[in-house]
Formats: structure tokens, sequence, C-alpha cells
């Protein structure tokens, strides 16, 4: 299989762009691959360590606040096509996947105007623009929650889930005694991303300092820019303080409750490994994203939900002792997180994208 392959921006993106690639790969180990990204975004660093061939375009998403500045945008978005159909000509791939972000709308384009099937894939509860903008021209679009579908049409929209579940599923689980905490002793995760957020860990500051009674032990992830200032906190001796775990999924094997962002990737995880999660959803992502994902499972009862504005270190103790006090809670939860999880989202993809290719 010949394969060019766009997502950009945000990890979201990137992530599950990479977990299609893999499933291909481990099905057609001879197919080959051209991943089309932004000059100047996260892909550009992720996609070239993984072996895969990568070009680069200058593309830019509308500006809503200073409108001439989308000169520049339309100007970008008709050279970046102009490149996407020479490069389409010269790999003939006969799938053309994109995975989110404005970067896919020139690479998309330019497939629809060669008649080169397309596939695109929405991660989130909340269409993304890009995605909205592509869907009347392309061929077959994947959702990863259900309450998506009525955003595209029906008539070529698929329930996949988010591949990133199935790499979740396939990682090795880490013991706990590997980062230096007790096997023996329930875990909690506490991870807002690469970066973190300063807005909640401003709260796990205040809180943290005071869980030395807890019969539990805590992982705090504090994402790169705040761990320096972090560190310097006194916590008691069952709080553990890192700025990034790589594999993060293989410690939330052994992890019994997470307190974490409600991104599209991090519940498709949390969902195929039955992890007991706390959500605070980000509330600067566009269209509040995040709160509608994370209530596609605080409504099944398969989380709970605590929104940014009425965090305090009294209500985040309390959702914990609910969770952690009752193992029936954990089981309850564990068991609505198996009916909403997708464990072989990759090869549902992997699937309709051949069949699309062969006609069917």
């Amino acid at each position: 299989m010949r394969v060019v392959i766009s997502a950009g921006g945000t990890g979201g993106h990137i992530y599950p762009a990479l977990a299609i690639i893999h499933k291909i790969q481990e099905k057609e180990p001879n197919s080959e691959f051209l991943y089309i990204g932004t000059h100047n975004r996260m892909e550009k660093d992720i996609v070239p360590k993984e072996g895969i061939p990568f070009r680069s375009i200058e593309v830019y998403g509308f500006n809503r606040k200073q409108l001439w500045k989308n000169i520049k945008v339309i100007h970008c978005l008709y050279k970046s096509k102009k490149k996407c159909i020479k490069w389409l000509k010269e790999f003939k791939p006969d799938i053309v996947i994109g995975v989110g972000g404005y970067v896919t709308v020139p690479v998309l384009s330019a497939a629809h105007k060669l008649r080169i099937k397309t596939f695109l894939h929405e991660q989130n509860s909340v269409a993304g623009k890009a995605n909205l903008s592509l869907a009347s021209h392309t061929d077959l679009i994947g959702v990863s929650f259900k309450s998506s579908m009525d955003s595209f049409p029906k008539n070529k929209t698929v329930f996949t889930g988010n591949p990133c579940s199935e790499d979740a599923i396939k990682k090795e689980p880490m013991k706990k005694s590997e980062l230096g905490l007790d096997d023996s002793k329930k875990l909690i995760l506490i991870v807002m991303g690469s970066l973190g957020a300063s807005s909640v860990n401003e709260v796990l500051k205040e809180t943290l300092p005071k869980v030395g009674g807890e019969p539990y032990q805590f992982l705090f992830v504090t994402g790169k820019n705040d761990y320096e200032e972090i560190k310097k906190c006194e916590f008691p001796r069952n709080v553990k303080v890192v700025p990034y775990i790589d594999n993060m999924t293989c410690i939330m094997k052994n992890t019994d409750l997470m307190i974490t962002r409600a991104g599209a990737s991090t519940l498709s995880e949390i969902m195929a490994l039955k992890v007991p999660s706390i959500l605070i959803p980000s509330p600067y992502v566009p269209n509040n994203h995040q709160y509608k994902n994370a209530m596609d499972l605080v409504k099944e009862d398969a989380a709970m939900l605590i929104e940014e504005k009425d965090l305090t270190p009294e209500v985040l103790m309390q959702n914990v002792n609910s969770i952690l006090v009752s193992t029936k809670k954990q089981e309850e939860m564990k068991k609505n997180l198996s009916k909403l999880g997708v464990s072989n989202s990759a090869t549902i993809i992997y699937q309709e994208i051949q069949k699309l290719i062969e006609g069917k």
C-alpha cells in the first residue's frame, strides 16, 4: 500500500496518525509512506524520528480577530496545494489520509482534485473546522466518539474509535517500582499533558503537601514548563514528582486512578486500558471540545469530572476518596469503560481503508 498521511499541530492529531501508520506497517510491511506536515509544529520533529519520510508545507489557520492576516493564510494555502498536487503525482498514493489540523486542508484538497481516494479521521466529540471543511469531498470519515457522527454525512461516516487505543493495549506494563514507587500501594497518576497546565498545577501545589496521611501514592507529572518551580516544593514521601514520562501508557496499566485533561487520545487510552479517572477539561481549547469529550464518559458513569473553575484541594480529594475508598465504584467505572472503548480501532481503520482502495 502506498499512503500519504497528514496531521499536525498537536499530539492529539499526530499520534493517531502514527498509530494508523504502525497498523498498516504491521499488516503490509512493504507499504510506503509520505507524511506531509507543517514546517513549524511538533510533527516536523516527531515524525522523522519514526523513520517516516516527511515533507513540510507552510500553512496557517485562519485568524478570526485580525482578518487582514488571512491574505497570507490564503496565499500559503494556494501555494501548499500546488506543492501537494506535485508531490502526489510523483508519489502516486493508493490513499490519502487526513488525521486533523489545518495542514490537512491543502493535502486532501489536492487528493480530491487528482481523484485519489481519501480517508479522514476525527478524534474529538466536536468536529474540528478543518475536518468539517473537507467532509464534503472526502470518500470516508472515521470518528472516535459516536456523538460526533451527526457532524458528518451519514452515508460515509463510520465509528472507528481512536487508533491510539490499540497502540496502548500492546504496550508492556511498567512496574511502579521502576519509578521508585511502592508496587503494593494504590497509585494516582496526575498528568496534564507534555507541557502541563499551570492553573491546575497551582491547585496541586496546595493539595499534595497535605496527602502524607493518605493510603495512596501520587505520581505527579508536572509537564516540562513548571517542573523546575514545582520540584522546589516540599512533598510527603508518598508523592513522586517528574517532568514527563515516555510511554505513559505503560504506567497507566498499573494505575488505580488518573487525574488528567480530556484530550481525545488520552481518553481513548483510558477507555482501552479501563483506568478510572477524574477529568479536568481544558477550558482554553476551541469549542470547549475537551469538556464535551469528557461528558461522553461522564454521562455513562465511566469517569468523574471537575471543571477547572470549580477545582480546589478539597473538591479534588473528595473525588479521589469517593473513587478509591470503594472497590465497587472502581469496578463500576471499569465495567462502563469497557462498554465505551474500541480495542481494535487501528485494525478497523486499516480494514476500512483497504475496502476503500479496492472499491468495495
